[in-house]
């Protein structure tokens, strides 16, 4: 929502000096001459604040403001009366007014009221998405140096700067929520809310008033108009995580938010515009469901204006020293334990594992054996018992250095990688996220037997 202003009175002496003191402020301003006028100005489009006459032919300030506050429950009102008594303060308070002024106005009163009014919610939203943020313990380096993770982080640095529509496609667990965040910090609204959202958390038959907001009287219990959280991520970034868990007929609605910028709440006819940077997830394959009529095909275009695929943790085994190395360091703060970090038996446990809960299962391991360990090293013994159970592909003891226990683990991997394609090394090399030359050269350097 801007800093725009609305202004209604039916004098028009008062209207244009209130107009041109408010402008000279450094104010967007458009006038009413009357109840009916400033209603019609409302279902154009939003104001950030309404200053009202009480009195006016057409529609009164107090349904002005009730009106302002169904279509925009984040809109705040000034009511102007020269019946200064407690009963209309009241009145004016309880349909959604932040404060009254006393006719004649005074300018700097107003101007006061005003900047007041407008710093108050601005403190609101940051205090909310603070709040946000500090309880989700939010992250955002991406950790990995693989081939595939320097891609991302490449194609990461070129849409961040744009508005375009972002699909951040991979596997449960891979950390589609970090490289929204990621989008989100190099963007030019990284100092704007970012704003998660599970659609698979949310009970389908709310999740359209949550996404939307609802007016007063649109369903059972709908007892006042609520903002819906795309009017709540205003200016900054909403991503949508299980997008494709959106049921069909709310898909639309999502389609038309991305066209033309606007959301319709549940039981209201007026739409209300919204300004806002999407990126969804899924780790579901959204081009076989919309071939299945299972996913709107037009939607799912829409949405994938850029395309950012994680490779699941067992493709790209190489980044997880580094991910187990961060994970430390993040637990160690959290938890106050003196950890530095894994010794060779647990490394090469860790670097084996397959992983199919990806980065969360590892986050997972190493939480568990920071809780239950003991000492400045997290040893086998420590690692969650499913995990230590699980020793299939560990390879025999290497020395203790680090590269050498690397090396043993990267044949491994690419023996499996390999395996699993029948040896069709240019299948390989994309999974791998290697040249054909480059794959060539690391079956030659590490002895690796194609059979």
């Amino acid at each position: 929502m801007s800093d725009a202003i609305l202004i209604a009175d039916d004098e028009p002496g008062v209207r244009e000096s209130l107009a041109e003191v408010l402008r000279d402020a450094g104010y967007e301003v458009e006038t009413a001459p009357d109840g009916a006028a400033a209603l019609a100005a409302l279902e154009k489009r939003d104001f950030a604040v309404v200053v009202t006459d009480l009195r006016m032919p057409g529609a009164d300030g107090l349904a002005v403001l009730r009106r302002a506050r169904e279509i925009s429950p984040q809109t705040v009102g000034l009511v102007m009366t020269a019946h200064g008594t407690i009963d209309t303060a009241v009145d004016a308070l309880r349909s959604g007014a932040a404060d009254y002024l006393l006719k004649p106005v005074v300018f700097e009163d107003l101007i006061a009221k005003v900047e007041r009014i407008l710093e108050h919610r601005d403190l609101v939203w940051q205090t909310q998405m603070l709040r946000r943020e500090v309880e989700r313990h939010a992250d955002f380096d991406l950790v990995g140096k693989s081939p595939a993770m320097k891609e991302i982080a490449a194609l990461i640095a070129k849409v961040a700067p744009t508005s375009s529509t972002v699909l951040v496609t991979g596997e449960s667990g891979t950390g589609k929520e970090v490289v929204a965040r990621a989008i989100h910090q190099s963007s030019a609204v990284r100092s704007k809310i970012f704003l998660p959202i599970n659609c698979a958390a949310i009970p389908e038959s709310l999740l359209e008033s949550q996404l939307f907001g609802h007016v007063r009287g649109a369903f059972t219990g709908a007892v006042a108009s609520q903002e819906g959280l795309f009017s709540h991520a205003r200016g900054g970034t909403i991503f949508l995580d299980e997008i494709g868990d959106v049921p069909i007929p709310l898909q639309s609605k999502l389609l038309r938010m991305i066209e033309a910028r606007e959301i319709l709440p549940v039981g209201s006819t007026s739409p209300v515009r919204v300004d806002v940077r999407l990126i969804a997830a899924t780790h579901r394959d959204l081009g076989k469901m919309a071939e299945e009529g299972a996913f709107r095909d037009d939607l799912y275009y829409r949405l994938n204006v850029v395309n950012i695929h994680i490779p699941p943790l067992r493709d790209r085994r190489e980044d997880i020293p580094g991910l187990i190395d961060f994970l430390i360091q993040r637990h160690r703060r959290e938890l106050k334990r003196p950890v530095r970090g894994v010794d060779n038996a647990a490394l090469k446990l860790l670097m084996s594992h397959s992983w199919k809960g990806n980065v969360r299962e590892l986050d997972n391991a190493i939480e568990h054996a920071m809780i239950v360990g003991e000492g400045e090293w997290i040893s086998i013994a420590d690692l969650p018992r499913s995990l230590r159970s699980r020793t299939d592909g560990v390879p025999e003891v290497v020395g203790d250095d680090l590269r050498e226990a690397l090396r043993a683990y990267e044949k491994i991997h690419i023996e499996s990688v390999l395996a699993r394609t029948g040896n069709d090394k240019r299948e390989a090399a994309g999974r791998l996220g290697l040249s054909l030359s480059s794959l060539y050269r690391k079956i030659e350097e590490l002895g690796i037997d194609l059979g």
